[in-house]
């Protein structure tokens, strides 16, 4: 079993992303320039945007953090987006969800201009995508792809089953995964909460990635032998014995499950890492203008 490492691989994509800002600079160019809206006080969303800030000091981007309050209404937030639209000096920009329930996500996701929608989530982009055309992909999917080229594991030919089929990792994955590239040329069996008998499909699966948002429901006795199992759960856990009063899991129950895997992602430490170094490979593209010239 060997882990696939989310926090060694941003690193590296990090570092990469620093030596290419410090070219754009000794060319004359500006850095590029990331822009965040966070709408209302959600923790785990100001800890996400939080990262994001991070990230982009550390690799030489500038960035910016729009606080909106929770009160805010849905006209102000798509103003605010077609300001950030039409502002020259910011290459890319994310709406961070989720949203205050009186705002509709679709409308605003939406109103985001396709060429600096750097999270991917644009129906343009979306499409694009479906097609084989160049896009901007959504973060996870993009940090997930990632780990297997950056792995070099085999996907040609192999059985890729995913558990979830949410727009943000499931769907997009089953489209990438089956493409006609590497890492793709899968069979894809695209699995969810109501599938009948879902451990025959996991069981069958050489590429097993998990985004179902139920912590430790994979088990060992649901995975192949020698299978590459990808987890992108993420959940606090009340645990008393720990300091916090909780543990951080994913979906798949790593003790049992890691010592049947050839490869598997942590969970702190996995598939996370890599979803906010994605978003700042697709900055530097939108930056360059290589999806959108």
């Amino acid at each position: 079993m060997e882990l696939l490492d989310g926090k060694v691989t941003a690193n590296a994509v990090l570092e990469e992303l620093t030596e290419a800002v410090n070219q754009m600079k000794a060319e004359g160019k500006r850095a590029p320039h990331l822009a965040a809206i966070l709408v209302g006080n959600d923790g785990a969303s100001l800890t996400y945007v939080g990262g994001k800030v991070k990230a982009c000091e550390r690799v030489g981007f500038e960035s910016s953090l729009i606080r909106m309050p929770e009160e805010t209404t849905e006209e102000e937030l798509l103003s605010k987006v077609a300001e950030l639209n039409a502002d020259d000096s910011i290459d890319g920009f994310i709406v961070q969800l989720p949203l205050p329930k009186h705002i509709n996500e679709d409308k605003v996701v939406q109103a985001v201009a396709p060429e600096k929608d750097v999270d991917g989530f644009h129906p343009v982009n979306v499409g694009r995508m479906a097609l084989g055309l160049p896009s901007f992909l959504s973060a996870t999917p993009y940090g997930i792809v990632q780990l297997l080229e950056r792995y070099k594991i085999p996907t040609e030919g192999k059985h890729c089953v995913i558990i979830g089929r949410s727009n943000i990792v499931g769907s997009p994955m089953s489209i990438l995964m089956r493409r006609n590239a590497h890492p793709g040329n899968c069979t894809v069996t695209v699995t969810h909460s109501r599938t009948k008998d879902l451990a025959a499909f996991t069981r069958d699966a050489d590429i097993l990635i998990v985004a179902l948002g139920r912590p430790e429901f994979v088990t060992a006795d649901m995975v192949k032998e020698g299978a590459v199992v990808i987890d992108v759960g993420i959940t606090r856990v009340e645990d008393t014995s720990r300091p916090k009063g909780y543990r951080v899991t994913g979906d798949v129950k790593f003790d049992e499950v890691a010592p049947k895997s050839s490869f598997i992602t942590p969970v702190p430490g996995g598939v996370g890492r890599m979803t906010i170094a994605s978003l700042m490979m697709n900055t530097l593209m939108a930056a360059r203008k290589e999806i959108y010239p």
